[in-house]
């Protein structure tokens, strides 16, 4: 009697995955996902650096210009060493400045500063120049970055690492100074598409 194993019909193939929907072969879309992570509250900031001096080996060259960008995606990574993270549109002007100026800076935005929020976030804007021109700020000593006037708190950093993710980079920041605001009053929040209030 043979040994020789009966034969067997080959397999099926296994079921496609699910058509692309986006361009995403797990299935989900960019829509399906803005509105689930729109249901995430965040915190609101305003992420400010100076522009590096045209001549950085004359220290008598004039100053870069200051620019600013809202970010809701904005958290703290380690308290030792202090390190947080901002998350930035690849290509972005704020990503690209943050590649080549390693200091910067955060106001976390108050409930009263939507309209600072709303300007900074715009598509289409004026020049960043325009933008911080009647706005009351004072200039951060360890990173030159512009701080906002009446922010909750404010936070001076260095970047620590650039890490590339989608369409995004993270920049992981150590924290050089970190001050909270004397005046009371509560946080500007992002929820579903919008600006609010706590409340």
């Amino acid at each position: 009697m043979s040994n020789t194993p009966p034969l067997t019909s080959p397999a099926p193939p296994a079921s496609p995955l699910p058509s692309p929907v986006s361009g995403h072969p797990e299935g989900v879309s960019n829509d399906e996902f803005r509105a689930a992570m729109s249901r995430l509250a965040s915190g609101v900031v305003l992420v400010t650096a100076q522009e590096p001096p045209l001549d950085p080996d004359d220290p008598g060259a004039p100053r870069g210009e200051d620019a600013g960008m809202t970010a809701t995606a904005f958290m703290s990574v380690s308290l030792d060493p202090p390190l947080v993270l901002v998350s930035l549109r690849e290509g972005s002007r704020m990503d690209d400045l943050l590649d080549e100026q390693p200091l910067w800076a955060v106001s976390v935005l108050s409930e009263n500063q939507r309209h600072i929020a709303g300007r900074f976030a715009m598509k289409g804007r004026v020049s960043d120049r325009l933008l911080f021109e009647d706005l009351p700020r004072t200039r951060g000593e360890a990173s030159g970055a512009p701080l906002v006037g009446g922010a909750l708190a404010t936070l001076e950093c260095r970047t620590e690492q650039r890490v590339p993710a989608g369409d995004h980079t993270l920049v992981i920041g150590r924290v050089l100074t970190a001050s909270v605001a004397s005046a009371d009053g509560g946080p500007l929040t992002y929820f579903r598409g919008r600006y609010r209030q706590l409340g």
